[in-house]
């Protein structure tokens, strides 16, 4: 960690400006998680920064590892945790941080080969809490020497997860919002194209939607893509 308590604090303040910025920007999902790792490690000095994320869709819930700014195969291969499992566990089920001085002699950290390989020491996990303090995910920051994590930095840690929370709630919010939008949208398209059909061809409704979707099949293409295109040669030929 920085050696200068001033140093590190305008690291941290530049490390949440930064994640700030990302909730109003159009980063895909993967592309945030990266950048949150990628500048909590920079201004923190830690050998590996990852962020684990719960994944409520499975059952039971699992929490999977799903960024860090390590490129070490050992570290970044495809790992997931019960709710109730190792350290990222403990952080989500009891909504608080965790420190161990040296993970080799925690009976909690689990992964005791992955961090002999790596040289990994100090940890501190951090949970990702929502304004309704429901725990999405966790923090996990690793040194490479003994550290002991004072409160100012666990502190500090604290503020970029809970803005990370932020971010990450507010992109997949935008995502969820773009496919119903999407969605919405191509319904439209097609019922407008289905009132084409009925009234050149003089089809049910029923048959009209039939027509379109063995089109889309024979074309390989989305009932989307064949709904706009009747629009389109509808609108070319009645100009």
């Amino acid at each position: 960690m920085e050696g200068k308590s001033d140093q590190t604090y305008d690291g941290y303040i530049k490390a949440l400006t930064d994640i700030s910025r990302a909730i109003t920007s159009d980063l895909y999902i993967e592309d945030l998680l990266k950048l949150i790792v990628m500048v909590t490690a920079k201004v923190t000095g830690v050998e590996i920064c990852s962020l684990w994320i719960v994944n409520e869709a499975e059952s039971p819930p699992k929490i999977r590892l799903k960024a860090t700014q390590s490129i070490s195969p050992t570290y970044i291969k495809d790992r997931s945790l019960d709710l109730d499992e190792g350290v990222v566990g403990y952080v989500v089920t009891h909504k608080k941080p965790l420190i161990l001085k040296d993970v080799l002699n925690s009976k909690r950290f689990k992964e005791k080969e992955m961090a002999k390989k790596l040289g990994l020491v100090s940890m501190v996990g951090i949970p990702l809490k929502t304004k309704e303090d429901l725990v999405i995910g966790v923090l996990n920051c690793f040194t490479a020497a003994p550290h002991d994590f004072s409160e100012t930095e666990v502190n500090l840690l604290r503020a970029v997860a809970n803005q990370s929370a932020v971010a990450i709630v507010n992109t997949e919010l935008m995502v969820k919002t773009r496919v119903i939008q999407e969605e919405l949208e191509a319904r439209k398209k097609v019922e407008q194209a289905k009132e084409i059909l009925m009234i050149n061809r003089q089809m049910t409704g029923e048959a009209a939607h039939r027509w379109m979707q063995k089109r889309s099949m024979d074309s390989r293409k989305t009932l989307r893509e064949v709904a706009e295109a009747i629009l389109l040669s509808y609108e070319i030929f009645n100009q």
